[in-house]
């Protein structure tokens, strides 16, 4: 076996390259090998960084130049009662994060919901997007691909699904600005998030149209797509996983347990979701739906990136009949079970947790299932921060637990 230090030092006399390190050693020592060299050049102690519980060529798949792993504290909220399409019953939610007061904050809501006989949840559309964009000679030229594509949508199709053993097109939008043709690609990608395999698939449908048509592919992402953005696009149409979640609270629980009215909190999220975003512009209108969205997908091996759109969002308030009402609709949820950051041991256990690792039965079950749950865990957070804004608890529970 290759020692660390003697391989540092060929990197650093130039003998080898930084990322050439796996091809003479193990990925251990390879990692090793990169503390010692970035150790000695900045200083730093790499200890804890070092200390991690995996094989590093577990990680292979998911890092390049690994010096070891970032541990971030993970908990977990619950139990909640899920009443969804996917998955039924009380779970655990593990979330991962920094932030001191959110664990207490959403368990809080979690238990508000649990006493309210548990939370709703439903996806409304599934579907993961990859919109590359064409150059046309003029107007007529674009006009003349739109009706190609819609005309030639089986071909395309077909192309497409030879790349993947388990995606399927469901559909491909044109979009026209002057002599720029997107066509957003949308798939089914049943369990995984699913975004390396609808640009494979993708790809190979844009082959299709450059030996078929007029036009030349410029990129195979347009940002129509629209991924890792703030985009009105995905907040219309949706992107991976459209899902909604409810809970209808009586008022005596709400009273009783969040110290407030119902009055107040449907006031509350109408003057500061509501109207506040929009004042501000905001293409989310809710409280704080990121903090879940980032802590379950940290929990649970998530690309953390497409917390942007995850996070995309609008709660609602409502009084009915004295009690209280709220649901929080999450347009572009992008979420897997499998592949990717899923793969990672400590992740896949946080999967476990919800009981979702791997493929479900029916395909894409399992996908599903996670967004539900990620959805009422993120109306526990903002029942929670709407009533403690109505009581005017928030700041005293940041004090209170040394926040």
């Amino acid at each position: 076996m290759s020692d660390p230090a003697d391989l540092a030092a060929k990197v650093e006399s130039g003998d080898l390259r930084f990322h050439e390190l796996e091809e003479h050693a193990d990925a251990d020592t390879a990692a090793a090998a990169r503390r010692l060299l970035v150790e000695e050049q900045s200083g730093a102690s790499l200890d804890t960084v070092g200390d991690y519980s995996f094989p590093a060529e577990d990680a292979d798949h998911a890092i390049e130049n690994m010096v070891g792993a970032a541990q971030i504290p993970m908990g977990v909220v619950g139990p909640v009662t899920v009443d969804g399409a996917a998955t039924s019953g009380e779970t655990y939610l593990p979330l991962a994060t920094t932030e001191g007061a959110l664990l207490a904050s959403v368990n809080r809501g979690c238990s508000v919901i649990d006493a309210a006989g548990g939370a709703t949840a439903r996806v409304t559309k599934s579907g993961m997007t990859r919109a590359p964009v064409f150059r046309v000679a003029d107007v007529a030229e674009a006009e003349a691909l739109v009706s190609w594509v819609r005309d030639n949508e089986a071909q395309l199709r077909e192309a497409a699904e030879e790349t993947t053993n388990h995606g399927e097109l469901l559909d491909v939008t044109p979009y026209v600005v002057g002599d720029n043709v997107y066509l957003r690609f949308r798939y089914d990608t049943k369990d995984a998030m699913g975004m390396n395999m609808a640009t494979i698939a993708t790809r190979a449908a844009a082959d299709v149209v450059e030996a078929e048509t007029a036009a030349s592919l410029v990129a195979l992402s347009g940002n129509l797509c629209s991924d890792k953005k703030p985009a009105a696009v995905n907040a219309v149409e949706g992107r991976g996983r459209s899902v909604t979640a409810d809970v209808l609270i009586p008022r005596e629980v709400v009273e009783d347990r969040l110290h407030t009215t119902p009055e107040a909190i449907a006031e509350i999220n109408t003057r500061k979701n509501l109207v506040g975003s929009a004042k501000a512009g905001s293409l989310g209108f809710n409280a704080h739906v990121a903090n879940v969205v980032a802590a379950m997908f940290l929990a649970t091996g998530q690309d953390a990136a497409q917390v942007v759109e995850g996070s995309n969002a609008i709660t609602t308030g409502d009084v009915k009949d004295g009690d209280l009402y709220v649901s929080v609709s999450l347009a572009s949820l992008e979420v897997g079970t499998v592949g990717g950051g899923t793969k990672l041991p400590t992740q896949a256990e946080g999967l476990d947790i919800v009981g979702v690792r791997g493929g479900g039965d029916p395909a894409g079950a399992n996908a599903d299932a996670l967004a539900e749950c990620v959805a009422v865990g993120a109306l526990a957070g903002e029942l929670s921060l709407l009533a403690a804004l109505g009581s005017r608890h928030l700041s005293s529970a940041h004090e209170s637990l040394g926040r």
